[in-house]
């Protein structure tokens, strides 16, 4: 399989694949034993980038894959005459990465997340996807001098992925930083996915899902989101002013 032309949004590339087609290209990367680092990018990312040269720096020059994840990025696409076929959400294509992993015996290591979550969402997991191999957890709590027993220990472990759950831009920065030393073939940021999997974290309703209100529902839930989402009508009208 080829892989797909990004387009830009803001100047941010963003490959405009559909779900089945994103699994597909990662399970060829694992068998081809070839690195992808992944970015599933929402609207509140490419904003980020906006004002962080550095993070900007790892979608467009270091990240193998930027997805478009959120109803705003795909919305943004599509403004700028571009196919974007569908939302590639973050814990959508976790969830189904899991599936090819159980399917298809890939060993897969959790980092991030509060004490105990990566292990919640493991046992989780294991009941999900019969047969998934998780063969390591560690939590996101850690300072510097940790980085080179961390990285040992998904190394040891023999995982081909790695999920990382610190949130962005922390999660990124720290894989761009050792992506040189790290293993695993897909590695990929997935913020609080852990949480939802756990099930300490609630995720919007389908029908919130299905007419993109997602964004909503998190504010609902966390109002002290509400200075972060203040970057979604400023995307708005970035998007249209670049059109």
């Amino acid at each position: 399989m080829e892989k797909i032309a990004a387009i830009q949004v803001l100047d941010v590339p963003v490959h405009p694949y559909s779900m089945n087609d994103a699994v597909a290209y990662l399970d060829q990367k694992i068998q081809a034993q070839q690195p992808s680092f992944v970015v599933t990018a929402n609207a509140e990312i490419i904003m980020m980038c906006q004002d962080d040269a550095e993070y900007k720096n790892i979608l467009t020059n270091i990240a193998d894959l930027v997805l478009p994840d959120g109803a705003g990025t795909v919305w943004a696409g599509r403004k700028l005459g571009h196919h974007v076929p569908e939302r590639v959400a973050g814990f959508d294509l976790f969830n189904r990465l899991l599936n090819l992993a159980a399917g298809k015996g890939y060993k897969v290591f959790f980092f991030g997340a509060a004490p105990g979550i990566a292990e919640a969402a493991r046992e989780k997991a294991e009941i999900l996807y019969p047969g998934v191999d998780v063969v390591g957890c560690r939590d996101g709590y850690f300072s510097d001098c940790d980085n080179t027993a961390i990285i040992e220990a998904i190394n040891n472990s023999g995982a081909q992925i790695l999920f990382l759950a610190l949130g962005a831009p922390k999660q990124e920065k720290w894989l761009q930083a050792h992506l040189r030393e790290l293993k695993p073939y897909i590695t990929m940021g997935i913020g609080g996915s852990f949480d939802v999997l756990a099930g300490k974290m609630e995720r919007a309703p389908l029908w919130m899902q299905k007419y993109s209100l997602e964004w909503l529902f998190r504010l609902y839930k966390q109002p002290r989101r509400c200075i972060r989402m203040l970057a979604l009508p400023k995307f708005v009208i970035k998007v249209i002013c670049s059109k």
